[in-house]
């Protein structure tokens, strides 16, 4: 479970698994089985029956973008 949870907060892929959690295949296919027997919606329904919103967590992270990242001071044309 511990490997789920690190590739879905980390968003890195399936090979990129510390070695300490176990070998990444092992983890993806644990991962897939448990995903065909709808064992993460399971845990979704039990720990979502009555949900409590005070401990609810969102996320917003803001990007501030520099002001050269704005746009194109020029304009920018097809190479022939």
């Amino acid at each position: 479970m511990e490997a789920v949870l690190w590739v879905a907060r980390t968003g890195s892929t399936w090979r990129d698994l510390p070695a300490h959690y176990s070998n990444w295949s092992t983890a993806f296919r644990r991962f897939n089985d448990w995903r065909k027997a709808d064992v993460f919606r399971r845990i979704f329904d039990a720990t979502s029956d009555d949900p409590d919103m005070e401990y609810a967590m969102v996320d917003a992270t803001i990007v501030k973008v520099h002001r050269h990242g704005q746009g194109a001071k020029w304009r920018l044309e097809a190479r022939p």
